[in-house]
């Protein structure tokens, strides 16, 4: 993943105004109101504004919250986690590393035996790729992260 993932004018213009509140301005969508929070597809989450990969099918998980929630992104290296004091509380801030992107929280009150974290994103700074369409969208090298998926449910469901 050499490719370079910063945010430029175009990938910008190219939002809708819910992800440019989103990534841009640290918005938030609606629980159960956005995009992926109930998507079981497998694939690959890239940052909406950038296309860097972030998360996969293989760690999302529903948390009952309403949004998309992941026990971990793909690489330590693909995010960034900032302080955040908004809203009386303090949480912990996701943003994409390439493009700065705002993408949401993390928590920790994930699955314990995943690590007990929660990345509870918005739909707003995600795009979804089909684990068909990997190699079309240039996705093509992480398809490794699903196979070991594919064996370990084989093994347990036989």
């Amino acid at each position: 993943m050499s490719q370079d993932y910063r945010k430029t004018p175009e990938a910008l213009a190219r939002l809708t105004p819910n992800q440019y509140k989103v990534t841009q301005n640290e918005g938030t969508e609606p629980a159960f109101r956005n995009e992926y929070w109930n998507n079981h597809e497998a694939g690959l989450y890239v940052d909406v504004v950038s296309g860097q990969p972030l998360f996969t099918s293989v760690d999302k998980y529903d948390s009952r919250s309403g949004w998309p929630s992941f026990t971990k992104p793909i690489s330590p290296d693909v995010v960034t986690e900032h302080t955040d004091r908004t809203l009386f509380m303090k949480r912990v801030e996701v943003r994409s590393s390439g493009a700065d992107s705002h993408l949401g929280h993390v928590f920790d009150d994930g699955p314990a035996d995943a690590g007990g974290l929660r990345y509870c994103m918005n739909s707003a700074s995600l795009r979804f790729v089909p684990l068909a369409e990997l190699e079309e969208q240039g996705y093509g090298e992480l398809r490794a992260l699903f196979e070991t998926d594919a064996a370990s449910t084989t093994k347990e469901n036989s």
